[in-house]
This record gives structure tokens, C-alpha cells and sequence, in this order.
């Protein structure tokens, strides 16, 4: 008997957030397997006014997902500095990006930079260069398509990332009590 075999398809944005750089990646994902779509930059820091860069971002994000219609967006979540200012304005760019999905309904993942990393080369304190190596690696990525700003390979690792954990199987609720476990596997209870 003849099976026609589903071909699931999705795309995935991945979104590193800055007011000087945005990096981002896009993922085609077909029959559980992705290819690089598209990566890039937003550069920004030619912009005195943080109001403009901001609006950029947003239309950037807008006109990205205007083409490529993503179904999901993976975006890197800020990390506690020691400069207050600069975490401010790097919450505002990310919270920016958001917006520009949400306004478009396409639901938000949100990874922490040490995730990402981990899910990537297994080490959380990787290098934005290893991060890049593995990526190339993994999606097959030529030379000449590589970009030098690490932003863009940040973006794209965030849309990896997703996909990666979107991948994994979900664990059950955890038991609540020794009952609970009963009733749930009363068929490997010997009696």
C-alpha cells in the first residue's frame, strides 16, 4: 500500500537584537530538516537618534517577515550587564522586534544567550566565531554567503536554536504523588 508522505514546512526568524547591529536568520524548514533562508544586519550605528534606530528595527523586522513569512521568531533575550543604559536600550530593540511580530501574530521564543550557545556547540561559553564554524558546518553554508558581522550568525543561531528545542520531546507532567504514577501506568504494575 501506497503512503504519500507530509511534507511539513516552516520558516523561523531568528532575531539578535541591538541598537547598533541587528543581526538576523532565516530558517526553511522542510521535513524536519532546515536550510539557511536568508541571514543579515540591520547596521544602525550611522543613526544619532536611539528614537530612529528603533523605528528602523521595526520596520526592518516588518519587511523581513513581510517577504519571508515566518511562522515563528526566535529572539535572544538581553543578559545582565553592568551598564544600565546599554541593557535599557537592548531591552527596548528586542522589545521592538517583538513588536513588530506580535503586530503580524507570528508567536515569540525567547532564548538566553547561554541556551543558544549550548544548543548550538554544546558549550555555553562558546565563542561568537565557534557559534559561526558550527553553524557553516551544520547548514552547509558556502564561504561567500558568510557575513564577517557575527550579528548575523547570532540571529540565525537563535532560529536554530528554536528549532532544535521545538524538536525535542515534550517531558510528561511530571508524578505528583506516588498515586498519580499509578494511575498512570497502571499496565506496568504488577499486581
Amino acid at each position: 500500500m501506497y503512503f504519500r508522505k507530509m511534507i511539513k514546512e516552516k520558516i523561523i526568524l531568528g532575531v539578535d537584537p541591538g541598537t547598533n547591529v541587528m543581526g538576523y536568520g532565516l530558517l526553511k524548514i522542510i521535513n524536519n530538516k532546515p536550510s539557511l533562508l536568508a541571514m543579515g544586519v540591520l547596521l544602525l550605528h550611522k543613526t544619532d537618534d536611539h528614537y530612529l534606530r528603533l523605528r528602523r528595527i521595526f520596520e526592518r523586522i516588518i519587511s523581513l517577515i513581510d517577504e519571508f513569512l515566518p511562522d515563528e521568531l526566535a529572539i535572544e533575550a538581553p543578559f545582565f550587564g553592568k551598564n544600565v543604559q546599554s541593557m535599557l536600550k537592548l531591552g527596548r530593540a528586542q522589545g521592538i522586534a517583538m513588536a513588530a511580530a506580535l503586530s503580524r501574530d507570528i508567536p515569540i521564543f525567547e532564548y538566553a544567550p547561554l541556551k543558544i550557545k549550548m544548543s548550538i556547540t554544546g558549550n555555553g561559553m562558546a565563542s561568537k566565531e565557534q557559534v559561526a564554524d558550527l553553524l557553516q558546518r551544520y547548514l552547509k553554508i558556502p564561504n561567500e554567503e558568510m557575513l564577517p558581522q557575527m550579528d548575523a550568525t547570532d540571529g540565525l543561531a537563535a532560529a536554530l536554536c528554536h528549532f532544535f528545542q521545538s524538536n525535542r520531546p515534550q517531558p510528561e507532567k511530571p508524578y505528583v504523588s506516588w498515586k498519580d504514577y499509578i494511575n498512570r501506568n497502571e499496565k506496568r504494575i504488577i499486581k
